[in-house]
C-alpha cells in the first residue's frame, strides 16, 4: 500500500487527481502544453489538475466523459500517469506524442500506429521480464486505424522503438557504449521498425499489469534516415493530426463499448 503523501489523501500524489474527477477514457500526451489543445476537442473542459508535469482536463466527447493527462518525457514518469489514473477509475488510454521516422516510405507529417514497442527503456524492465512483449490492445489499434482512415490521415502500422536516452538514439557514436547501441539500431531497422520514442513500452506493459487498455498514435516529425541519404526531410511540428485521430478513436471505441453501430 502506497502511504498518503498528499496533503489531501483522496487525490494521487503525483497527479492530484480523485477518484471520479476523470473518465475511463484518457488521452496521455508527453507534452504538458499539448493538454488544452487536446481539451478544446472536448464539450465543457474544465481543468482538474496541475502538478508537475502532469496536467489533467476532463470534458465529454459524445456526451462520455473523457481525459487528457500529460505524462512528461519518458516511461517513469508515463507509469507513474497510467498507475495513478488507473486508481482513479480510468480503464482506457490513448498515447498521442511524436516520433521520428526509421524507414524510408515514413514520411515527415505521417502518423504512426503502433502495435509493439522495443523495450530499450528502463521503466517497464520492473513489471515485467524484458522476454515479455510490450504491444498495444487489439481494440485501440484498430479503432486507431479505422480513425486514420476515416479522417484520410497518411499512416503506419507497425512496432516502435522506444528509449529512456534522447541523446543515446541521435548520437550514439559518441557514448561509451557506441558499439551495442549502433549495432541493435541496425538490426530495428533489419527487421522494419517504423520509428522511435520514449513512452510507448512502458505504457503498454504496465497497462498489461494493471489489465487497462492501452495505444499510441504518433506525428512523425521527421526521418533521420531519411536525412542520412539526403533525402527529403521536412520537419514537421502540428500533432493536430495525431490530436483528431485519437479523438476519432476514442468515439470510435465508445461507440463499440456501448454495443453502437457506426452510422
Amino acid at each position: 500500500m502506497i502511504p498518503a503523501y498528499s496533503v489531501d489523501p483522496s487525490r494521487q500524489y503525483h497527479i492530484q487527481v480523485a477518484k471520479g474527477e476523470v473518465g475511463r477514457y484518457v488521452i496521455l500526451p508527453g507534452d504538458p502544453k499539448r493538454c488544452a489543445k487536446i481539451a478544446r476537442y472536448f464539450d465543457d473542459p474544465v481543468l482538474i489538475a496541475d502538478n508537475r508535469e502532469f496536467i489533467t482536463y476532463t470534458g465529454t466527447v459524445d456526451g462520455v466523459k473523457v481525459s487528457v493527462t500529460s505524462t512528461g518525457i519518458g516511461g517513469p514518469s508515463a507509469a507513474i500517469a497510467l498507475e495513478e489514473l488507473a486508481n482513479c477509475g480510468a480503464d482506457t488510454f490513448i498515447r498521442v506524442g511524436t516520433c521520428g521516422g526509421m524507414q524510408e516510405e515514413v514520411l515527415s507529417g505521417d502518423l504512426v500506429i503502433a502495435s509493439g514497442a522495443i523495450r530499450m527503456d528502463g521503466a517497464s524492465r520492473e513489471y515485467a521480464p524484458v522476454e515479455y512483449p510490450a504491444v498495444s490492445d487489439y481494440g485501440i489499434l484498430t479503432a486507431l486505424d479505422e480513425a486514420a482512415r476515416n479522417l484520410d490521415m497518411r499512416s503506419h502500422i507497425g512496432v516502435v522503438h522506444c528509449k529512456d536516452a534522447f541523446y543515446g538514439q541521435h548520437n550514439p557514436e559518441l557514448l561509451p557504449q557506441s558499439g551495442i547501441l549502433l549495432q541493435k539500431w541496425g538490426a530495428y531497422l533489419n527487421m522494419g521498425c517504423l520509428a522511435s520514442e520514449m513512452e510507448s513500452a512502458t505504457l503498454f506493459i504496465v497497462g498489461n499489469y494493471r489489465k487497462v487498455r492501452t495505444g499510441t498514435v504518433l506525428l512523425v516529425m521527421a526521418n533521420q534516415i531519411r536525412a542520412a541519404k539526403r533525402l527529403p526531410n521536412p520537419i514537421a511540428h502540428d500533432t493536430d493530426s495525431a490530436i483528431r485521430t485519437a479523438i476519432e478513436a476514442v468515439r470510435i471505441l465508445i461507440r463499440r463499448d456501448n454495443g453502437i453501430e457506426a452510422k
